[in-house]
């Protein structure tokens, strides 16, 4: 009991209501007490968690590996990712490694392909020298060991190189342009060679050539005083053994064999300049020898621009003058200049070419028929076309415009002169142009313009010109690559002959071709110069067929005699078949169509000033 302030005690009296009140405020808290356990049994996990707060946070599982602990659940999706990019990338990669590997299937090839593949092959059996075992054809070995054996200036002589035609003389003049044409089909179509498998046969045998080229005269020299012009020779109606008089393979020659020497010759060394500078950049990627190449052209076309040295390199020699007589020394001027601008991008050499004193002195300008016609002796054409490209694709501008717009208005009107409708050369009933006038061999003359056509379209179709004029006629390019394609096709057996005018191809080819190796058997008997002229005279096919060699042609009424004797019909010349070489990579579709705009132009800089670099950022 405790006191107050206000006296008495301070218990609280109970009444009966009271403990009333009080015994039912229990059964009231009993009740409610009753009722929370209830409804927290029914609330679920959210509602309890409005009630009780939020739930104990739980902890993160971890795994030790050992050298690193990581959590368990990093290490499953760890694992999940190693198993998709296995899945990924592992099972791919295995699939392709064990799965059953097939070649690719090989590129359809046409019938220009297929000509193509044998007349490469032709090269071969003209080879002189020490042969490869790689070869290929059977009846050659090796022969002109000893060409140039006496000469003291050239070390092991001058073996290698080719042999002309049906005979076995090494006549440098047209070999040079053989070498160049070839090497010219190669720079705007080296993918169409790759695509069928030509592409290292085409440059081993550009390197036969331009190897032996390099060995006939000082090439390791800035100046020289003569070239070796010809190796093996012979004289008109001859009657002491030599190249003309003998019917020997090559193999068998026992007789002497002379070596020329030109002293002077603008036309040959521009022309041997040309093959060597055109070479060095289809071996552009080989650059040692591509440099020696071009130090050999530049050494030996120095060697013709000689003012002192300007006659023609067969002027009065009777072993060269009637066999391939040169007319003219700037159209190879023209085209060497050109081919060693492009190899080395010195501009003294494009100036030259586009010099209109060599324009006035090639004829260019007077546009006379026989002028637009290409050949071991007339590169005119080829050189036009070949500057017309420069034009076409870098439009250099001044001070090279002039001349260029010339070329190329000539170039088109060369290009006019092959169609029928102008009427500038005849053509044979069965659709040949007689581009020689009717005269024999004229199948070299007919393949060097269908090349010159098909490029000029593949020209202007890279830069999306549909057509030229011809006057106030506007012809489109499927015109001019019709006449290309019409000419090859003629070879190929389109003709009245109803033959192919090329060994080995075709069912209906030339069988009695006048050529020494393919027309004597192999053996042990070897004929003597005399001996062999049994070979030549009979009339039973030759024992081998010199695959891919095109014959001189048939006459101005399409008709064709198979007769060893008759040259004009049946002999291959090396020339002729660089020209169809040429025409056929052209045409081919196999490899793709088209030109390599940019491979030709690998040696010339930039013929703009170049930008120059932009400032320093500023720095305060």
């Amino acid at each position: 009991m405790q006191s107050n302030h206000w006296g008495g005690s301070l218990e609280i009296a109970t009444t009966e209501d009271d403990n009333r009140s009080h015994n039912l405020y229990d059964s009231d808290r009993a009740s409610i007490n009753d009722y929370y356990d209830h409804s927290n049994r029914s609330l679920d996990q959210t509602q309890q968690s409005w009630l009780l707060g939020p739930p104990e946070k739980k902890k993160k599982k971890y795994v030790d590996l050992g050298c690193i602990i990581c959590s368990k659940k990093a290490l499953k999706y760890s694992f999940y990712a190693m198993v998709m990019l296995l899945l990924v990338i592992g099972l791919p990669t295995i699939v392709v490694k064990f799965w059953p590997k097939h070649k690719p299937p090989p590129i359809p090839q046409d019938d220009y392909t297929f000509a193509l593949h044998k007349a490469l092959r032709f090269f071969n059996a003209q080879k002189s020298g020490k042969l490869p075992k790689s070869n290929g054809i059977p009846w050659r070995g090796n022969s002109g060991l000893q060409d140039g054996s006496t000469l003291t200036d050239v070390k092991g002589g001058l073996v290698g190189g080719y042999y002309d035609a049906g005979d076995n003389i090494k006549f440098h003049f047209p070999m040079s342009f053989a070498m160049t044409m070839l090497s010219w089909s190669v720079i705007e179509y080296e993918h169409k060679y790759r695509a069928i498998g030509e592409y290292d046969n085409i440059t081993e045998l550009i390197k036969w050539g331009t190897d032996y080229l390099l060995r006939t005269f000082n090439s390791s020299a800035t100046r020289i005083d003569k070239i070796y012009s010809q190796v093996g020779g012979a004289l008109n109606n001859s009657r002491t053994p030599d190249d003309h008089y003998c019917w020997q393979r090559p193999e068998d020659m026992n007789y002497e064999r002379p070596v020329q020497t030109a002293t002077q010759g603008p036309d040959l060394a521009a022309e041997m300049a040309a093959a060597l500078a055109a070479a060095s950049i289809v071996f552009r990627d080989n650059a040692e020898y591509s440099r020696k190449l071009v130090k050999g052209a530049e050494t030996v076309f120095h060697f013709g621009r000689d003012e002192g040295k300007r006659t023609s390199y067969c002027r009065g020699n009777q072993y060269i003058e009637p066999f391939y007589n040169s007319t003219n020394y700037f159209d190879e001027v023209m085209w060497g200049s050109a081919w060693l601008y492009y190899a080395t991008g010195n501009k003294t050499y494009i100036s030259l070419a586009t010099d209109p004193r060599i324009s006035k002195n090639t004829k260019a300008p007077f546009m006379i028929p026989d002028l637009s016609v290409l050949s071991w002796d007339n590169k005119l054409p080829a050189a036009m076309l070949l500057l017309t490209r420069m034009r076409i694709f870098l439009n250099p501008g001044y001070p090279y415009e002039e001349m260029l717009s010339n070329y190329h208005n000539y170039t088109g009107l060369n290009m006019c002169s092959y169609l029928q409708r102008f009427r500038v050369f005849n053509f044979t009933k069965g659709g040949l142009i007689q581009l020689n006038h009717g005269r024999g061999q004229p199948l070299q003359y007919v393949v060097n313009a269908a090349f010159l056509a098909s490029l000029f379209v593949d020209y202007m179709n890279a830069t999306g010109v549909p057509g030229w004029y011809c006057g106030i006629n506007f012809i489109p390019l499927e015109d001019l690559r019709s006449f290309a394609t019409s000419q090859v096709n003629y070879i190929l057996g389109e003709n009245p002959m109803k033959m192919s005018y090329i060994v080995g191809y075709g069912n209906k080819f030339p069988r009695h071709v006048h050529h020494r190796g393919a027309s004597i058997p192999t053996g042990k008997t070897k004929y003597s110069c005399t001996g062999g002229w049994r070979w030549r005279d009979t009339k039973n096919p030759n024992p081998h067929n010199i695959t891919g060699a095109m014959v001189g042609g048939p006459d101005k009424f399409d008709k064709f005699k198979d007769s060893r004797s008759n040259f004009s019909y049946t002999e291959p010349t090396l020339a002729g078949n660089a020209g169809l070489v040429a025409a056929l990579v052209s045409l081919t579709g196999s490899g793709g169509y088209g030109v390599d705009k940019n491979a030709i132009f690998s040696g010339v800089p930039p013929l703009y000033p170049m930008s120059p670099p932009p400032p320093p950022p500023w720095k305060p």
